[in-house]
């Protein structure tokens, strides 16, 4: 099971949902992504999300009427975003139960940062740390330690030790990985081994044991020995 907090975006503006979907997976969240209100409910009912970001102008069924439908069920946070900047238009939002109103075009260090702090004031444990051995990751500082020692992680190189890092034990294939870590690749390249051999120099720099290890035939999984 996928420990990483959910997050659902409802947006119809492709582009726009798809930007916001990427960088909330580069900080670490697991996504849903719905173009309008009816799946959007949809997908709200059937996985659950921490956190909603929703746009007011959707088609079929509008950003208001979804936010209404969900409060009379959930507290889950819900985070408005959209090109409606009246002061009527936020009250309106704000009354059909949204817990956050932010104004397009927006900064997605903005809308982050709004992120992290529901999610804290929700469950204050989604910002702490995870441990796997001897291996700690500092999830609101994006830091890495193994044994005590820090390690110097690129992006990319700590999204991946952040995936198998919340999902000890689970067996993930190139595809998944490829997926999850790099979503705009197409396949086909040998991006995964490659990051897999950089964290395995980093995770052993002082001899320590080796956590990250190959399933022969089917892909790579954290574990301890």
């Amino acid at each position: 099971m996928d420990a990483r907090p959910l997050i659902l975006i409802v947006e119809d503006e492709r582009e726009i949902a798809k930007f916001i979907d990427l960088e909330l997976q580069a900080e670490g969240y697991a996504t849903d992504v719905a173009y309008d209100g009816v799946t959007g409910l949809s997908k709200f009912r059937e996985h659950a999300p921490d956190l909603i970001v929703l746009d007011l102008m959707l088609p079929v069924l509008d950003g208001i009427e979804v936010a209404h439908r969900i409060r009379k069920t959930s507290n889950t946070p819900i985070i408005i975003l959209t090109a409606k900047d009246s002061v009527d238009d936020k009250v309106t939002g704000l009354d059909a139960g949204a817990d956050d109103y932010l104004v397009k075009p927006f900064s997605i260090e903005e809308l982050l940062a709004r992120v992290r702090a529901h999610l804290r004031r929700v469950n204050p444990a989604v910002t702490g740390e995870v441990r796997v051995a001897d291996l700690v990751m500092n999830l609101e500082g994006r830091e890495a330690f193994r044994d005590g020692r820090r390690m110097d992680l690129s992006a990319k190189e700590y999204e991946l030790l952040d995936l198998f890092a919340r999902n000890p034990g689970k067996v993930f294939n190139r595809f998944e990985i490829e997926e999850k870590v790099w979503p705009e690749y197409t396949g086909g390249s040998n991006v995964v081994d490659v990051y897999v051999g950089y964290l395995r120099k980093k995770l052993e720099a002082n001899g320590e044991r080796r956590l990250i290890h190959t399933v022969r035939g089917v892909g790579y999984v954290l574990r301890e020995d």
